[in-house]
């Protein structure tokens, strides 16, 4: 049977209906309502990020241990880096005696300080080695109750020692002051045991603690320790010599206030193949078990930094 094909009438997409529509709508929105409320929730479930506890301390070696600390304000810091330094080797490749700055912004030289304990010294075999200048105790005063000023026995052999074979001297007191009047007696002390005696390098005050049961030091506080300095440098300096402080990192970092002491100065007690000392600086000794000809004793060796240009 033939059978006549009826033409297909064209289909039409059906429309959603508008209920439907409203509904995919309020779907799409509960949707994103739950994306920002789970992300506030998250936001007031995170801590709020702690402060630094450190910021605007450094992180130094106080002689003792690595610590946190508070620089000093008003005080400028040292520009030695570690690499700038490299320690002399022996023939045989263990360590040499002498530690040399290779950087460029300072020249440097090479020197001891000794005191009576050296006992006899042959001056021109340190020359001989590189021995550029030396800093003589030239006086002390006593760790009891009394405070006795006394000189030291070596001074003027030392000096006329050192000063025939052309090694530039400086002196240091070892100081036991317990009252800024105490140091201002030292520094007349000293004038006068130097007795118009020229320097080419300057007088140091040379506070050290001293931890026995009688020693008059033991209470010495902060405050008092920098007057001391301080007078003890006025002075000298009004007498015609440069001035200057000893000390080690632990008096440095806790003890001394440097910016009461920025005009003087500084030679610091830093013992190792670089200075890692956070300040500024003059003298570095690095070395309180020095070996060199012409010494039977041990001694300590220092470097002297005068900045370029």
């Amino acid at each position: 049977m033939d059978y006549v094909t009826e033409p297909r009438r064209l289909r039409r997409r059906r429309r959603p209906a508008p209920l439907l529509l409203l509904i995919l709508a309020a779907v799409v929105v509960m949707g994103l309502l739950a994306a920002v409320v789970l992300s506030l929730r998250d936001r007031r479930s995170q801590p709020e990020p702690e402060a630094d506890p450190h910021a605007g301390q450094v992180y130094v070696n106080d002689g003792t241990n690595m610590v946190w600390l508070t620089p000093h304000e008003g005080f400028p810091v040292s520009a030695l880096p570690q690499e700038d330094f490299r320690r002399d080797e022996n023939e045989d490749g263990t360590p040499g005696q002498r530690v040399r700055y290779i950087g460029a912004d300072y020249a440097t030289r090479w020197g001891v300080d000794v005191s009576n304990y050296q006992g006899t010294i042959d001056w021109a075999a340190l020359k001989a080695q590189g021995v550029e200048f030396a800093y003589l105790r030239i006086g002390l005063r006593g760790y009891g109750e009394a405070g006795t000023l006394y000189p030291d026995r070596s001074f003027v052999r030392y000096y006329e020692g050192a000063q025939a074979v052309g090694i530039d001297v400086g002196v240091y007191m070892f100081s036991q002051a317990a009252t800024p009047l105490e140091a201002a007696e030292e520094a007349l002390y000293v004038q006068q045991l130097l007795d118009g005696r020229a320097l080419q390098l300057p007088v140091y005050y040379d506070w050290e603690p001293v931890l026995q049961e009688d020693s008059r030091t033991l209470d010495s506080s902060r405050l008092l320790l920098t007057a001391q300095a301080r007078v003890f440098c006025e002075l000298m300096e009004k007498s015609g010599y440069d001035a200057g402080v000893y000390m080690n990192r632990q008096q440095g970092y806790y003890r001394y206030d440097l910016k009461t002491l920025s005009p003087y100065k500084l030679w610091i007690a830093d013992y190792g193949d670089w200075p890692d000392f956070y300040y500024r600086f003059d003298v570095w000794q690095y070395a309180a078990n020095g070996r060199l000809d012409g010494v039977s004793e041990i001694l300590d060796l220092n470097v002297e930094f005068v900045p370029v240009g």
